[in-house]
């Protein structure tokens, strides 16, 4: 029971508690809640563990540790599993139209990676792409994750037709199968991707990527930790290679990092 933000019972205030929280999950997952806005990620843990009758963030976090599946809910709740394909379609159509081409020019091999790719409709579009543009044999697309739950949704490629609303149509037919009140993408784009589990803000990066996708998730975290990724990202493209980001994620004095606005919401890597 808490009272005026005093958890009697673990004998801490719910800020100690929600702390200890943070501490745990460090400690055992590797994943920092710190690095995320704090206001934001407490609402959505509290609505999460109260929805399970837990009267504080030590009781969750025990209970956690004894069920997988309230630790694989906790992951969901944590990452903003929110995707579609060709999300602001104008944005992948200029990357289809002007960046590919460009980078096709310099070599057919691209080297794609999709960071943070959720259940899989980012990767899944740009390996689309690549398909019409010619070159789908000839490149490699990571497709990274921190959530087992989302990267085994990925894999199967299986999603309701909202997801779908802004895929042109000649891509919906060539690349979809409507089948029992789904659409399952094709199997030429599953081989083409390369799933794998990954923490953006603790693991290394490859390098030498063409093209690095990282959309509507560098908003959740903090101003420290945006600034350490965009590093890190930086650090991974080849020289000319781009970042590309989401709609609210315009990076500010792009310099520091060794980048230049290429367009709107693509960064280039300037040495």
């Amino acid at each position: 029971m808490t009272e005026l933000g005093f958890n009697y019972a673990a004998g801490r205030s719910e800020d100690e508690d929600f702390a200890r929280f943070v501490a745990d999950i460090k400690r055992t997952t590797a994943i920092d809640l710190s690095q995320y806005k704090e206001t934001q990620m407490r609402r959505r843990l509290t609505t999460l563990r109260t929805k399970h009758g837990f009267p504080s963030f030590a009781k969750y976090f025990e209970a956690m540790s004894a069920e997988p599946r309230l630790k694989n809910e906790f992951l969901d709740r944590m990452t903003i599993n929110v995707s579609e394909f060709w999300r602001n379609p104008n944005r992948w159509q200029l990357l289809m139209d002007k960046f590919f081409p460009l980078m096709i020019k310099q070599t057919p091999s691209l080297n794609v990676w999709s960071a943070a790719c959720s259940t899989g409709e980012e990767p899944y579009t740009i390996a689309m792409i690549l398909d019409k543009l010619g070159v789908l044999p000839s490149s490699k697309i990571l497709a990274t994750d921190i959530d087992d739950g989302v990267l085994a949704k990925a894999k199967i490629g299986s999603y309701l037709e909202r997801s779908l609303r802004d895929v042109p149509r000649s891509f919906r037919q060539d690349y979809f199968a409507e089948q029992d009140g789904a659409f399952l993408v094709s199997e030429k784009l599953k081989r083409a991707i390369r799933f794998q589990k990954q923490n953006l803000l603790v693991d290394p990066f490859a390098d030498k990527f063409d093209l690095i996708v990282c959309r509507n998730v560098m908003i959740y975290f903090t101003e420290d930790a945006k600034h350490l990724l965009y590093g890190k990202f930086a650090k991974a493209l080849k020289p000319g290679g781009l970042l590309f980001v989401g709609s609210t994620e315009q990076i500010f004095s792009p310099g520091q990092y060794g980048l230049e606005t290429a367009d709107t919401f693509f960064y280039r890597r300037t040495v």
